[in-house]
């Protein structure tokens, strides 16, 4: 009897390609305050990070409390706005969950996002009844790259790190998994593999993938 896994996957980016609409919701928050981040701006200062530093860092001050809260609130109703008529897994990532489901990997989904992007994507993306563990950025007190939301993952599913594989796409991201002590998978949706740290396998999408190739990781 092989050794039993857990496969933890991120959200954005990861289960479905979401970034193009945080840009734009983004975007439409910063123009309303007569800012204009370029693309770069975004790739270096978006992308897999937490809210309160994105509204930091482009705002010039800290941003924390309720202003935090509030501004959050906006931006992400925004995002969720333009992302609605549109969301869509990630090519064969459903398939991809069965195959592991049905061979007896815990699954989990851990993300930076708030819990109502979450619940918009899995109310379009068939895969919450085959989860056994959810967290979002409600959950966790540290925000990745710290690694709580993994290790609290972990827990959940009854797991310990050296028996997990995260599906990551963000610096930040891959570096919490790797931080927390797991193995890694990065999903080239927003970054190239030379911009990630080094992973245990980089996919595109999920068109290749079976739960043999993930417990060959182990």
């Amino acid at each position: 009897m092989r050794d039993k896994i857990a496969v933890i996957f991120d959200m954005d980016g990861v289960i479905c390609h979401t970034n193009p609409y945080h840009s734009r919701a983004f975007r439409a928050f910063f123009s309303k305050r007569n800012l204009s981040p370029t693309e770069e701006d975004f790739a270096q200062h978006m992308y897999g990070k937490s809210n309160s530093y994105i509204l930091s860092h482009f705002l010039q001050r800290v941003i924390e409390g309720d202003e935090l809260l509030q501004m959050e609130d906006e931006k992400e109703s925004l995002f969720r706005e333009l992302y609605e008529p549109y969301v869509e897994p990630i090519t064969g990532i459903v398939a991809f969950m069965q195959d592991l489901k049905a061979n007896g990997a815990a699954l989990g989904v851990a993300t930076s996002a708030p819990r109502a992007n979450l619940d918009l994507i899995m109310s379009k993306v068939p895969v919450r009844e085959m989860l056994g563990s959810i967290l979002a950025s409600e959950d966790v007190k540290k925000h990745k790259p710290d690694p709580e939301v993994y290790l609290t993952s972990a827990r959940n599913l009854g797991m310990e790190p050296a028996q997990c594989v995260v599906f990551e796409d963000s610096f930040s991201g891959v570096s919490a998994a790797l931080n927390a002590g797991m193995r890694v998978v990065g999903v080239l949706s927003s970054h190239t593999r030379e911009e990630l740290p080094p992973c245990n396998l980089y996919v595109n999408d999920y068109s290749d993938l079976s739960y043999e190739k993930i417990a060959a990781l182990f």
